[in-house]
């Protein structure tokens, strides 16, 4: 009688490791959800979740433009504007970071190791983190927000910059080196017009990123509209919470097909 060849080479214990998964990723779930506390339903719960959906439904329009006060326009204006200067000042300030992180260009990997390390630094702390600091030296307001997510994009930025240098062709690096070209012609000459449409692309995707964060560095008092939107939240008035809302999912999705489109031009 003719075996197949199953038969004759043992296949792989699959099954049992993707079991045994199985059973340790329920065990964790289960050990996440027990360590929930719950204190039941509370009785004005349909009261205020009705409250909350009537006010999304119905925003209040007289918000988005205020002339003697603070309103969505200038809210969102303020986020914008707070998301384009923190970009840019990441953008900037990465760009030696990222040549002394790439190995390719430091030509030592104990040099671009400790780059990698620093930006690694940059990036453990969070936006919120960073706003909270920078809201105590320098007191709550766009500011602090601008230098928030200025500092805590150099990390991020730095690592795919350094990436980005680090693909470069060296044709032209090594054909002006044979020329007798110092470092500086060589970077202006060979690295950048190869990898500046990688680096405008990865800022415009980071621009993306801030804009969202933006809208949450206002809610511990970074500026933007995060900073009407807890005031609404705190009173209640879910009529200009639904407003708020509106207008965030209006401004990011129209930046997001701006950026899109621009970064498919430039790639």
């Amino acid at each position: 009688m003719s075996q197949s060849w199953n038969d004759i080479v043992p296949q792989p214990k699959k099954s049992r490791l993707r079991w045994l998964i199985y059973v340790i990723l329920a065990f964790v779930y289960v050990w996440a959800f027990s360590g929930i506390p719950y204190s039941g339903i509370k009785e004005t719960a349909g009261q205020v979740t009705k409250a909350i959906f009537s006010g999304l439904l119905s925003p209040d329009w007289d918000f988005v433009y205020l002339p003697d006060g603070e309103d969505l326009l200038r809210g969102l204006l303020d986020t914008l504007a707070i998301s384009i200067l923190g970009t840019i000042i990441s953008a900037v300030i990465c760009i030696p970071f990222a040549f002394w992180a790439a190995a390719n260009m430091t030509g030592s990997i104990f040099a671009s190791g400790s780059g990698k390390v620093l930006l690694s630094l940059i990036r453990v702390f969070p936006e919120i983190v960073m706003a909270l600091l920078f809201i105590k030296a320098v007191g709550p307001g766009s500011f602090a927000g601008v230098l928030a997510l200025g500092l805590h994009s150099v990390g991020m930025l730095g690592k795919l910059f350094s990436e980005e240098v680090e693909q470069i062709d060296t044709g032209p690096t090594e054909a002006l080196i044979a020329a007798g070209a110092t470092r500086l012609q060589i970077v202006r000459f060979a690295v950048l017009p190869q990898v500046l449409p990688g680096f405008l692309s990865y800022i415009l995707y980071r621009f993306e990123i801030n804009l969202r964060s933006a809208t949450i560095l206002g809610v511990i008092g970074a500026g933007g509209i995060g900073t009407p939107l807890i005031f609404a939240l705190s009173s209640r008035n879910w009529d200009r919470v639904g407003i708020i809302l509106l207008g965030i999912i209006v401004m990011i999705t129209l930046i997001d097909l701006i950026s899109g489109a621009i970064r498919k031009k430039l790639v």
